[in-house]
């Protein structure tokens, strides 16, 4: 099951000693780094969204979760996804889709060392959504960045299942 977009973003709180807008946030710390884009998402409201947008694209859905509110389909996109969250009942994606409709909902990057990068970030000033990474999709571990840290834009760190050595 995941949750990986539980919570609403305009509930946290500015960590105490964060950044504030237009602030620099100081030298990133060389423990880890950003891979590649890992999926951009969209928010829908049912209908036939992953139909119309696979055909349209020649993708199919590769992977399929059901979280509380969302469903989470996934669709390859040479070494990337296009994430589809359809809304199913209360929640982030029901919420977000009254404020802004069928949307770009956020963007992840995948990185080397997500427990390093939440920790830098923290570390520098920036405002989490997540301040722990979590479980996400697809056995990845995530934690997002507020969109006031990142000029309005959902950004989500994403630690795919296996990338950390055993016992690390």
């Amino acid at each position: 099951m995941i949750s990986h977009i539980e919570g609403d973003i305009a509930e946290h709180e500015v960590a105490p000693g964060a950044a504030r807008e237009g602030e620099p946030l100081g030298k990133m710390d060389s423990t880890w780094q950003v891979i590649r884009l890992h999926h951009v998402a969209f928010a829908h409201q049912g209908g036939d969204a992953p139909q119309v947008i696979g055909e349209l694209l020649g993708l199919a859905c590769a992977h399929e979760e059901h979280a509380a509110g969302f469903v989470e389909r996934m669709l390859p996109a040479g070494d990337s996804y296009l994430q589809l969250l359809e809304a199913t009942g209360p929640g982030t994606v029901t919420r977000f889709l009254g404020r802004r409709g069928p949307a770009l909902h956020h963007v992840a990057m995948e990185v080397s060392d997500i427990d390093e990068a939440v920790s830098d970030l923290r570390r520098r000033g920036v405002r989490m959504v997540d301040e722990t990474p979590r479980s996400g999709g697809m056995g990845t571990r995530i934690a997002f960045v507020h969109p006031a840290s990142c000029q309005g834009l959902l950004l989500e760190l994403v630690e795919p299942s296996g990338a950390r050595p055993s016992g690390a």
